[in-house]
């Protein structure tokens, strides 16, 4: 079967026709090429087809296979790999639907050099949705991070048609070239969706008929699409009275039925969001457990943790009530969920049985697996999957001009900043992150807020990159000039920095929930311990300041591990009164850490991203040393004899670094820890 083309995003003119034509007749045609009449549709009775639903999720602007931080390739990510697997599916299957979940337009320094470094006009595509026309997506969802950029921008960047104060509706631009969907996000100027709640498409299935024979038929494919309610919290500033969020269930329950009553056969969701064991409510994070229960959902794709469903690890994620990885269902429901960075392709295969007016999905004869850029061959060696070569043309001007811009120098540093030993004490890259929010913070407090200027002003961070996506996932800054390359490095995410008031009992327990990054570790026990648990080490914050002094005890339950706390040498008093530098994630959605975090012991919200406080913090105090800037170290491990060994993973042979850290504790025990994610096994000696 010869490959599809839409043909709708080859240029901008073809991209502003397309959108301008935007109809389910001009759709027609867009299933794997696969054209055709209806005619005697009411009499082929028992028909029978497979639709792949194709899905990309929390792509993050990756289009290519590259570092921004490292300059240099990285094959194990990139969307012009997930092209090729695209391809080779449209190849396979006769019939299928290409959908992008959301967490697109955010993500690289690429991205964030089209947005605010030098912002693209609306004349011209973003290099992302540029890349993903080469392809002809049918639809996609917003994720959170397509709001972290501001409405206008957003506005801008899909085409125009926004109705939502403080942006300008009547503007038409290009566009990302297919539509977007969006159920459980209402604009309080219009009270409508900000974006269309759901597309239906009209297409031409491809089908054996009851006789063996090829048949053609018509469907007609709903597309529904969910964001997490958290953008009203992550992106207050660009928000707040303007939008307003929905629970993804009561949206469902809204507009699903329409889509049915418009004659809808198949009837998918594009869920950004994953799953929660927790008890439903509509601010729900990640509702799919909940969502998938909806009446006359027939598949899901869902995203936002950058997981994969299914997972066929021996113990898999998601091992929750209702999830079947074997089947790849969810509630019974035929879901994915395509890991992030373009690693992953989902497939979705929908058996569909024509009963001779309409489809029917047989949801038990439908499976559904991950597909994936990075594999093994027969001699066990790691291979991936080749890069689609029409994609990195399209964007190569963008990506040189962010080349370029991030190889502008901001400093030096004489030592090497990295968190592969952030886990185990070092703060060689989050003591300067806590140094220049620290800095921020106060300067604005002593100028903008009196009231709080004589309090003590703390910073917390984390180690952002600490080895879940693979042994090149941490933050490794070599010893020599900084760049802004390498700031963003230090900082990963496009957080804003934010200020929380709280009190010294609040500390403790913040600390006690970020301790969680451990596992308990066993004293007695003879045999091989892991140090580190499956809590995220973008969770882990941590002081890096001589004034604030702990221990942490892992040998001790979660909640009880925290000691010897002093701040300025004596115990911490739990009533006095301090006022913390973070991110407003944290500060907003942190309530699982202390009820402060929710966002009412905010103090003030800044509107500077944590990366470019860093930055600036670099270019004003430009000779960037150990001693300064790397070396304060707030925690260390309570002593305790353990019988059996303690281990943890980290970067290849890194031992060195650590060594350099003045970590003793450390010791190599395996070049390759045998986990495929070419990493080390390290021990730590908990006496020491």
């Amino acid at each position: 079967m010869p490959e599809r083309t839409l043909g709708f995003l080859m240029s901008p003119s073809r991209v502003s026709r397309r959108m301008a034509a935007l109809s389910v007749v001009a759709l027609a045609a867009s299933l794997a090429a696969c054209g055709g009449s209806s005619d005697g549709a009411n009499t082929n009775a028992g028909a029978t087809a497979t639709l792949a639903v194709l899905e990309t999720t929390d792509l993050h602007f990756n289009v290519r296979s590259y570092d921004y931080f490292k300059l240099a390739e990285d094959k194990s990510y990139g969307f012009e790999r997930t092209a090729t697997l695209v391809r080779a599916a449209r190849k396979e299957f006769a019939n299928t639907l290409l959908v992008d979940n959301g967490d697109t337009i955010q993500g690289t320094a690429l991205a964030d050099y089209e947005a605010t470094i030098n912002p693209i006009g609306c004349t011209q595509q973003l290099a992302m949705y540029k890349a993903m026309g080469a392809l002809g997506f049918d639809a996609g969802t917003l994720g959170n991070h397509e709001f972290n950029y501001g409405l206008p921008f957003l506005n801008q960047v899909l085409g125009g048609g926004l109705d939502v104060d403080g942006v300008d509706a009547s503007k038409k631009c290009v566009g990302a070239g297919f539509p977007m969907v969006l159920a459980n996000v209402t604009s309080n100027k219009t009270k409508k969706p900000l974006v269309q709640p759901y597309t239906l498409l009209e297409r031409t299935l491809t089908a054996k008929g009851a006789d063996g024979k090829e048949v053609k038929l018509p469907i007609k494919i709903g597309v529904i699409g969910f964001t997490t309610p958290g953008i009203m919290n992550w992106d207050k500033r660009y928000l707040e009275g303007k939008v307003t969020t929905q629970g993804a269930v009561e949206a469902a329950n809204k507009y699903v039925p329409e889509l049915r009553a418009k004659g809808a056969d198949v009837v998918v969701a594009l869920l950004h969001g994953g799953m929660d064991a927790s008890a439903y409510t509509p601010s729900m994070e990640n509702p799919g457990l909940y969502l998938s229960k909806v009446a006359g959902i027939d598949a899901m794709v869902m995203g936002h943790q950058h997981g994969v469903f299914p997972d066929t690890a021996a113990t898999p994620s998601f091992n929750l009530a209702g999830v079947d990885h074997k089947a790849g269902t969810v509630n019974g429901v035929p879901a994915v969920m395509a890991n992030s960075w373009g690693k992953s392709l989902g497939v979705v295969q929908l058996a569909l049985q024509w009963d001779g007016a309409k489809w029917v999905v047989n949801k038990a004869a439908s499976k559904s697996e991950l597909r994936n850029i990075q594999g093994k061959n027969a001699a066990g060696a790691t291979v991936f999957v080749d890069a689609d070569p029409a994609i990195a043309p399209l964007i190569e001007t963008q990506h040189q001009a962010a080349i370029q811009y991030v190889k502008t120098p901001i400093g030096q540093t004489d030592f090497r900043m990295s968190t592969l030993f952030a886990d185990v004490g070092d703060p060689g890259a989050i003591q300067i992150v806590n140094q220049a929010q620290q800095a921020y913070v106060a300067a604005y407090l002593k100028a903008s807020l009196p009231q709080y200027a004589q309090l003590p002003v703390l910073s917390v961070s984390a180690p952002f990159k600490s080895g879940f996506q693979g042994g090149a996932d941490y933050t490794d800054v070599a010893v020599g000039p900084l760049a802004i390359n390498n700031a963003a490095d230090l900082y990963l995410y496009p957080n804003t920095v934010y200020a929380v008031k709280v009190n010294g009992g609040d500390i403790k327990n913040w600390l006690e929930a970020s301790a969680k990054r451990f596992n308990q570790i066993d004293p007695a026990k003879t045999t091989e311990q892991q140090l580190i648990s499956t809590f995220p080490g973008y969770n882990f914050d941590m002081f890096t300041t001589a004034d604030v002094q702990y221990e942490i005890d892992v040998t001790q339950p979660v909640g009880s591990r925290i000691k010897k706390l002093t701040y300025l040498g004596k115990p911490i008093d739990a009533a006095q009164e301090f006022v913390i530098a973070t991110n407003n994630y944290r500060a907003t959605s942190g309530k699982s850490f202390i009820d402060k975090l929710d966002g009412s012991g905010t103090i003030w919200a800044s509107p500077d991203a944590n990366r470019d406080v860093v930055i600036e913090h670099i270019r004003k105090n430009p000779a960037v040393t150990r001693v300064a800037n790397g070396a304060a170290k707030s925690w260390r491990f309570a002593k305790v004899a353990v019988a059996g060994p303690v281990v943890f993973s980290s970067g290849a042979n890194a031992l060195p670094v650590a060594q350099a850290a003045g970590l003793t504790h450390i010791s190599l025990l395996a070049a390759d820890d045998g986990s495929g994610k070419g990493t080390s096994k390290y021990g730590v000696d908990l006496s020491k």
